[in-house]
């Protein structure tokens, strides 16, 4: 019961928060909803005894990255850009549109799954469990199949930062 109330309450925070940060204009109140459409999905994970990827989720999405995004948001100054942006009137119609799409493509991804998860396969809770927990699994696909991705990853982080202070950076 207490688990269903749970699920009720983070994912309609998430889908609230979702919602308000594609409706809003100001920067700054968008980044605060996708903090908290990252803390609700965090509770979601919860739900679903993934405590690791809860608190990787806002240590690193919540934390770091939401950082860096208002980081680049108060470098770049964007009141100064919010008229341009609201004259586009054309990208409400094609944002609109491709959200049919991509909610009929999830319908149909739905529709096609017939139990397909319900198997039990290499990452089942049981095999999880005789490994060790989710921490010990995880690290150890992160630093060995999945050390590269790991690492491309944080270099993309590295030149994100960099670019930011690139285009922020005031002419003399």
């Amino acid at each position: 019961m207490l688990e269903t109330v749970l699920f009720y309450f983070f994912a309609g925070a998430a889908i609230i928060s979702a919602l308000m940060l594609v409706m809003r204009k100001n920067p700054v109140t968008c980044a605060v909803s996708l903090i908290i459409t990252f803390i609700s999905f965090a509770g979601l994970y919860i739900l679903l005894n993934a405590h690791f990827i809860a608190a990787i989720q806002i240590l690193v999405y919540a934390g770091a990255i939401m950082v860096l995004f208002l980081f680049v948001i108060m470098l770049l100054d964007l009141k100064r850009e919010e008229d341009f942006l609201s004259r586009l009137k054309a990208q409400k119609f094609f944002g609109i549109a491709l959200a049919v799409i991509l909610l009929a493509e999830v319908f149909a991804a739905i529709s096609s799954i017939n139990g397909m998860f319900l198997t039990r396969g290499i990452y089942s809770a049981e095999n999880i469990a005789e490994a060790g927990g989710n921490t010990k699994v995880i690290g150890r696909l992160l630093f060995t199949d999945y050390l590269l991705p790991f690492e491309v990853t944080s270099i993309l982080l590295i030149v994100a930062i960099i670019g930011a202070v690139f285009l922020g950076k005031k002419e003399n």
